[in-house]
């Protein structure tokens, strides 16, 4: 198995800000019979690209068989679990990256964890390991290089796999309203709001804005609005030159033992002992 490594390159400098968009590693196997992952989760996302063979994928509860010409995609924090053919077990080539503008490529794509399975292009997807190859030789420009062959083959598997019109315009819409919902709270986090305000600023149901959250950021807006101001109280906090009042004044709190009480559910110590704990 081949299996190279790119989080660190160059005299050992990173290559990439946590959040951008990365290249972690690559590599290509010839995989023996019965070769398998799994069932486990990763925290990135890795693309298979199967040359030769066969094998199946199994993920959100349903299995595909995946032939030559074929690739599969797995998502972070999804489980999946992958197998090589007994008498044909596969060969393939993979690239794993994560950060933050992922999700959004790839929901431009018609991919998704129930549809992990997607055609090869012809020209890029099949030479991507040998160009990477190539383009790690030490070079000044090298990150910038695989960088590009990392959008090089996204631009291409949007093109060759391209999501419908309606999904586009959906996914779209759901990202619109989760980015105007957070400069809402955002901005107003420190004042006595409610999440029916937010639903009326969108012009949304409540329940829709709630299971919109819930799946987009994982948590219901009344929950994110909690970790939030807690967030910015312990900022406050950790100067060391503001009383709990004022601190819970700043974060929308007009009742200090109200606020004493959630910080201690949702940050496990009160106040005043994360002051004496966090600051010199």
């Amino acid at each position: 198995m081949i299996y190279l490594r790119l989080d660190y390159y160059n005299n050992a400098r990173p290559l990439h800000e946590p959040d951008s968009l990365h290249l972690i590693f690559w590599g290509r196997e010839a995989c023996a019979p019965k070769h398998s992952f799994g069932p486990g989760m990763r925290e990135f996302y890795k693309v298979h690209f199967v040359h030769s063979g066969q094998g199946i994928v199994r993920t959100e509860g349903r299995t595909f068989e995946v032939y030559p010409g074929q690739g599969f995609l797995s998502y972070p924090d999804t489980m999946f679990y992958y197998e090589a053919d007994a008498d044909h077990p596969w060969t393939y080539s993979w690239i794993a990256f994560q950060g933050k503008q992922a999700e959004d490529i790839l929901s431009r794509t018609a991919l998704s964890k129930e549809q992990p399975v997607f055609p090869m292009d012809v020209t890029l997807m099949p030479k991507l390991y040998d160009t990477l190859i190539q383009l790690q030789q030490p070079s000044p420009s090298g990150d910038l290089r695989i960088q590009m062959a990392l959008l090089d083959f996204l631009s291409t598997l949007i093109e060759s796999f391209p999501s419908s019109p309606a999904e586009r315009v959906q996914r779209r819409t759901q990202t619109e309203y989760i980015h105007r919902s957070l400069e809402f709270l955002h901005a107003h986090y420190n004042e006595q709001i409610s999440i029916e305000q937010l639903a009326a600023m969108l012009g949304l149901d409540r329940k829709y804005v709630s299971a919109l959250f819930k799946k987009e950021l994982g948590l219901p807006p009344r929950q994110y609005l909690l970790q939030y101001r807690m967030k910015r109280a312990c900022e406050m906090l950790r100067e060391g030159k503001y009383t709990v009042s004022e601190v819970a004044h700043s974060v929308g709190y007009q009742d200090i033992s109200l606020f004493s009480k959630m910080f201690k559910k949702t940050i496990g110590t009160s106040p005043r002992s994360y002051t004496k704990n966090t600051t010199k």
